[in-house]
């Protein structure tokens, strides 16, 4: 069986809100119909019964994105009803992850044309009671939310496996000597890199604002924070610590999609893919040391695709934490950084957990579309210990 090259003819994504924020009244069913929709309309030489597939990923599942999220998408988006969905999760790497296995699946030849993507609404995820384990009984029940981070945890679990996401953060900026100082330096660059690239119209080509919701820009970005502001911060997760709402991403809803073909899918759409998929790689690490996990990942991921550091022209590294970001490219010493989130990262765009991984693989994609030629590279750390990386071509 020859294995089939698989291209990204286009990739969406909505602005990114803010928790609480302007898109806090959209159920993450319509974001993911959202984006799942506005692909398809991009690409009017397609008939949409010719998708085989359609992959999202999404880190909650306990609301309105019950029931597998992406089989709703393609119901509300208006696809034929034939066209079906499966939702997949690998915590904050779940976008990606729908990307991989919908290559994988072209690859192989189970399907030409596929839609793979990711959504996340941490604004409407629900509270939930655990069930009790007989009827009735007396006293209090606790809700947990469900937002964020470790819930109904398994007492068997080691506890320094189940440390808070922050406090995982501090571990990675202990150990690699990583202060303060420089986390915010690192937070205030994504920021400005974030605010220029909009102002420059860099994402004009591929965000799609939700109908009817006055957003058009990602709207965590802060124009004008300052090296100032950062240090007023207090830590939020040691009394003498370095990690601050600061210099950590927030708490996010949005939605990506992108289109996935084979060379017979090319030649349907009509039109020049923005890059090809070469390789990936995923790894597991101690889960309280998950901001490392894409440090090995990556490594792999370059190897099967026959590149190195020294290839690469483009990066994307999801930013979970200052301190995550950092202590990865501490591990990459041939990697240049100024390759790293050229137009922001998610420290200022946003990390909508769900959408996250699907939001970075097309950041790269268009980025490689826009130079013309080049090797890209898609990188994020996952809850729990896990790391997933994805190389692109051009």
């Amino acid at each position: 069986m020859s294995i089939r090259d698989v291209y990204i003819v286009d990739a969406v994504r909505t602005p990114i809100g803010k928790f609480g924020g302007a898109l806090s009244s959209v159920r993450p069913d319509d974001l993911a119909a959202h984006v799942v929709r506005s692909l398809v309309r991009r690409t009017p030489d397609l008939d949409p019964a010719r998708i085989d597939d359609v992959y999202f990923g999404d880190a909650n599942g306990a609301g309105e994105d019950n029931r597998d999220v992406a089989r709703m998408a393609v119901l509300l988006a208006g696809l034929p009803t034939s066209v079906p969905g499966v939702t997949v999760n690998r915590l904050c790497g779940s976008g990606m992850e729908a990307v991989i296995q919908a290559a994988r699946a072209i690859a192989v030849g189970d399907a030409s044309v596929a839609i793979a993507g990711g959504v996340e609404s941490m604004s409407r995820a629900p509270w939930v009671l655990q069930k009790p384990e007989r009827a009735f009984p007396a006293g209090h029940q606790q809700l947990h939310s469900t937002t964020l981070g470790w819930r109904m945890t398994n007492p068997r679990m080691p506890a320094e496996w189940t440390v808070p996401l922050g406090e995982g953060a501090e571990l990675v900026a202990d150990k690699h000597a990583i202060g303060r100082e420089e986390q915010d330096a690192f937070a205030l660059a994504s920021h400005r890199k974030a605010a220029a690239a909009w102002a420059e119209g860099l994402y004009d080509g591929e965000v799609v604002p939700y109908d009817g919701v006055e957003l058009l820009r990602d709207e965590c970005i802060r124009d004008t924070t300052s090296p100032e502001a950062l240090a007023k911060l207090k830590p939020s997760f040691r009394p003498d610590g370095t990690v601050t709402a600061g210099n950590a991403s927030p708490l996010n809803d949005g939605a990506a999609a992108l289109l996935l073909v084979d060379e017979d899918g090319l030649r349907e759409t009509g039109r020049e893919p923005l890059a090809r998929i070469r390789a990936s790689a995923v790894t597991g690490v101690e889960p309280q040391l998950f901001g490392l996990g894409p440090v090995e990942a990556v490594r792999r991921a370059l190897d099967k695709a026959g590149r190195g550091f020294a290839d690469l022209t483009t990066v994307e590294l999801n930013e979970a934490f200052a301190a995550q970001s950092l202590g990865c490219l501490a591990e990459w010493p041939d990697l240049d950084p100024a390759l790293v989130n050229p137009r922001g990262g998610a420290i200022a765009i946003g990390h909508p957990l769900g959408a996250s991984g699907a939001r970075i693989t097309g950041a790269v994609a268009h980025q490689l579309a826009a130079a013309g030629s080049g090797t890209g590279l898609a990188a994020l750390c996952i809850g729990v210990g896990q790391g997933l990386a994805l190389v692109l071509e051009r």
